[in-house]
């Protein structure tokens, strides 16, 4: 894939991030290292959770340029970290768009491993994917 332009000229890099029901379309855009999600600046999004913060901006930093790129999302479905943890993902795959020579040192990290866990469904019969009824002798 190749990059688009914007209205103002500067290039821009594409990346989905999928985790759990989450859904993130990634853009890079050269710029000072903000986080916006949604319209709402990262930090409010994800009330200020460093956990949620570094794990988003982690493929910047294994590559070095946290304050190189505006992080621009929309993020939909899930919940917070879900989303947070697609939203990597799509920094990641827009990183490898960038350069593909950052996908060696991404792919070493895992940040371009999509994580396939998601809630099994509940089976007929059970109170939840996997709890029986309680059992009773007589």
């Amino acid at each position: 894939m190749q990059a688009t332009e914007n209205t103002s000229g500067r290039a821009m890099y594409w990346g989905t991030g999928r985790r759990k029901s989450a859904v993130a379309r990634v853009r890079l855009v050269p710029g000072s290292g903000q986080l916006i999600v949604n319209g709402k600046p990262g930090d409010l999004y994800f009330q200020f959770n460093p956990n949620y913060l570094g794990g988003i901006k982690a493929p910047l930093e294994t590559l070095g340029l946290e304050n190189e790129y505006d992080i621009l999302v929309k993020a939909e479905g899930g919940g917070l970290t879900g989303q947070a943890n697609s939203i990597r993902l799509g920094v990641a795959r827009a990183l490898c768009q960038l350069d593909p020579d950052n996908r060696s040192p991404l792919k070493v990290e895992g940040y371009l491993t999509r994580d396939p866990r998601a809630k099994e469904r509940k089976k007929y019969g059970l109170h939840k994917a996997r709890k029986a009824p309680q059992y009773s002798k007589r």
